[in-house]
């Protein structure tokens, strides 16, 4: 088993709220995003990925790096960490459940117990950029 995850995640905020997934089966929620298949590059994977979760299409041309994050996996055994960079970018359609996404969820500084280890570093960082509720 690796000791790290290498993920990337979209972050959107819109009204003061980070949108966040919960995949089927699980019990929090997690920035969407995923890994990379071999031989992409960040923007290909994270664009694939966010198509396969959310049916949008984001702009390559609008992508830029937010931050990369480290923290504990969740889900993994103890002392594997998540390694993931976040991009923001802007998108083609109004994000919805699909594949193996069970629901969305707008979260807010107040939430931050219904997300991974990882997105609560970002939603925290965005709450005190003043970006997130």
């Amino acid at each position: 088993m690796p000791d790290h995850v290498d993920a990337l995640a979209w972050v959107w905020v819109r009204d003061g709220r980070l949108l966040a997934v919960r995949t089927r089966g699980k019990d929090i929620f997690y920035l969407p995003g995923g890994k990379r298949e071999p031989g992409e590059s960040d923007l290909e994977a994270l664009t694939r990925e966010i198509g396969e979760e959310l049916a949008v299409r984001l702009l390559p041309e609008t992508v830029t790096l937010l931050g990369r994050y480290v923290a504990p996996a969740h889900g993994y055994p103890a002392g594997t960490l998540v390694r993931m960079a976040c991009y923001t970018g802007e998108q083609v359609g109004e994000p919805r459940p699909n594949r193996e996404i069970a629901e969305l969820a707008w979260l807010t500084a107040r939430d931050r117990d219904r997300i991974a280890p990882a997105g609560r570093l970002v939603l925290d960082d965005l709450y005190r950029a003043g970006r997130v509720d």
